[in-house]
């Protein structure tokens, strides 16, 4: 379902008709055209409403002074509509960013608060907290809001191969035994990407996921660290103090083996201690030992990640003073034609590369040009150390325990063990002479 103003409905048609204004105007920007998307939550509207909310939102916002073509899609679990509109004003001839892009009241911010009141009015749901699903669609929202968000379910499916996986390659290929489809070229930039199989058979057009937007810890590297952390696991046999006494010295010596009884039995009633301080059996605490583990390994790569971050922003930091120091210079160089224009160049030929340097870098991280102030990156930093601080104290306590359940649990497997063993052996002597005497 299409709905246009001030244009063809015909897609061709209708980009010469947004030329023709922008051809009147003062033609000073880029930027074409503006696009925004309006969602729906599944199932509580219909392409017919959906279409009206959208008119009534695109009339708000843009107040009959831009063309617009505005489409209906109904291609996927959730309705939407695409709003693409001039980027000039058909009256004045300036462009929208440059009369709508108020400090007081950005357009982005307009346009939120805009389409809530209108979808409040036809009493539809929105997003309450904006800022808590940055990136993330209305379908996305309305799942998490009954705790099925495919993104969630998706990391956690992750989670559950990584545990079972003996390599990384091992992880690919249990993927689709868990339900997960995996797509790895390490020859591209953005190497991995993933999709639960069960969202490509709801929606055959779904696009995969990147890794690095479940998180930093679904990364390739950090996919193969948590395997091989795993495996650390699986493998580590803490020190314990159970002595073996199903050995010669011991069976010929009673003395010796109630002195060896005695060392043992302090030694499991301390694992025992430990576990009921856990409130857990001795059959639950291998489990236990591995889930601690586990969360250990969380925040160890938790506070990886909060020091990668206090990294960048010293980066950025660093980038910005250096764009700002060299600005001036910069600004002024665009005022400038001709031989003034040359020489300044000559002059200023250091100064505009590292100012042309920081910006470059600085592209990496944001890509629409809108730098933070110093202000905020200090703000994160102090944030991202307070929590680093409080992280590290979880670390330390979750490190305590894993250390503690996992000692426990070998120490009690070692004690049965040994019991076990001499028992055997003792049974076996006995037959042994049973069998000299007869």
């Amino acid at each position: 379902m299409i709905y246009t103003y001030g244009c063809s409905d015909e897609p061709s048609q209708a980009s010469l008709d947004f030329d023709e204004v922008r051809l009147m105007g003062t033609g000073q920007s880029t930027v074409l055209s503006q696009h925004f998307i309006q969602s729906f939550a599944p199932g509580e509207i219909t392409p017919e409403k959906a279409l009206e909310v959208g008119v009534e939102l695109a009339d708000k916002l843009l107040h009959g002074e831009y063309q617009y073509f505005l489409a209906v899609h109904t291609d996927t679990d959730h309705i939407h509509v695409h709003c693409i509109f001039n980027n000039t004003n058909q009256f004045s001839g300036r462009t929208f960013e440059t009369l709508e892009n108020r400090k007081s009241d950005p357009s982005a911010a307009k346009l939120l608060r805009f389409s809530d009141e209108i979808c409040r009015k036809h009493h539809l749901s929105v997003i309450e907290d904006h800022r808590s699903t940055k990136g993330m669609s209305h379908y996305e929202w309305s799942m998490e809001q009954i705790n099925l968000s495919w993104k969630a379910k998706l990391k956690h499916t992750i989670d559950q191969v990584v545990k079972v996986s003996d390599s990384f390659e091992d992880f690919l290929k249990k993927c689709a035994v868990f339900g997960v489809l995996a797509e790895y070229n390490p020859n591209h930039k953005i190497d991995l990407k993933f999709m639960l199989a069960e969202q490509k058979e709801r929606n055959p057009r779904a696009k995969m996921t990147r890794a690095k937007t479940l998180g930093w810890n679904y990364e390739t590297k950090q996919i193969t660290e948590r395997i091989e952390k795993m495996k650390f696991y699986a493998d580590y046999t803490p020190r314990i103090k159970i002595i073996r006494t199903a050995s010669e010295k011991f069976l010929q010596s009673k003395g010796l083996t109630n002195w060896a009884d005695r060392q043992n039995m302090k030694e499991a009633s301390k694992a025992m201690n430990e576990l009921a301080k856990h409130g857990m059996t001795a059959d639950e605490v291998h489990q236990a030992a591995q889930i601690a583990f586990v969360h250990r390994m969380e925040l160890m790569d938790e506070l990886k990640f909060i020091n990668v971050q206090l990294k960048e922003i010293d980066e950025q930091t660093a980038l910005i003073t250096q764009l700002q120091k060299y600005k001036p210079i910069h600004d002024r160089l665009k005022t400038l034609t001709g031989k003034a224009k040359k020489k300044f160049l000559d002059d200023c030929r250091y100064e505009l590369d590292e100012y042309q340097k920081a910006a470059k870098k600085l592209k990496k991280w944001y890509t629409d040009g809108v730098l933070p102030t110093l202000d905020l990156l200090e703000r994160k930093k102090t944030a991202l150390i307070q929590e680093r601080s409080e992280k590290d104290m979880q670390f330390k306590a979750a490190d305590e325990e894993s250390k503690s359940l996992s000692k426990s649990a070998h120490t009690l497997e070692k004690f049965l063990e040994n019991s076990q063993e001499r028992n055997e052996e003792e049974q076996r002597r006995k037959k042994k002479k049973n069998g000299d005497l007869e």
